[in-house]
């Protein structure tokens, strides 16, 4: 499982997203905030992104933010989200979708959220709690 939609809020969505390691859980919480914004879009054009945190919190958190500011200043919904490099403070990343459309649009988010943040490792993976304003 990539990630799951938890339902204990109603004017914002909560997801868990689980990751192997860093990259992966990067990868798979940005697969849920597409999935809350856009369906159905087509990995066509590519985006680079670079990132920075002071920790994994804040880089997951500048993340999923620069996702969400890059459906409104490129226009784009996305789709596929491969990190290239990725450390506790920095990451690099090529993003892909297509031009927004309005058949394709789901729910519009705002921003993510501090609320029930969680970020933490176990034996087997990562997992990460994110909690996005709607």
């Amino acid at each position: 499982m990539k990630y799951k939609f938890i339902e204990d809020l109603t004017s914002d969505v909560m997801f868990e997203a689980y990751g192997k390691d860093l990259k992966e859980l990067f990868e798979n919480a940005a697969l849920a905030l597409s999935d809350v914004i856009c369906k159905n879009v087509k990995p066509k054009l590519k985006v680079s992104v670079k990132v920075k945190g002071d920790d994994l919190k804040e880089l997951m958190i500048n993340w999923l933010q620069e996702i969400i500011s890059s459906v409104d200043i490129k226009d784009m919904f996305f789709s596929k989200f491969d990190i290239k490099m990725i450390n506790e403070k920095k990451l690099e990343a090529n993003i892909y979708g297509e031009e927004i459309t309005p058949e394709k649009g789901e729910t519009v988010v705002k921003a993510v959220t501090n609320y029930n943040f969680k970020l933490e490792k176990n034996k087997k993976r990562y997992l990460v709690r994110i909690s996005l304003d709607i």
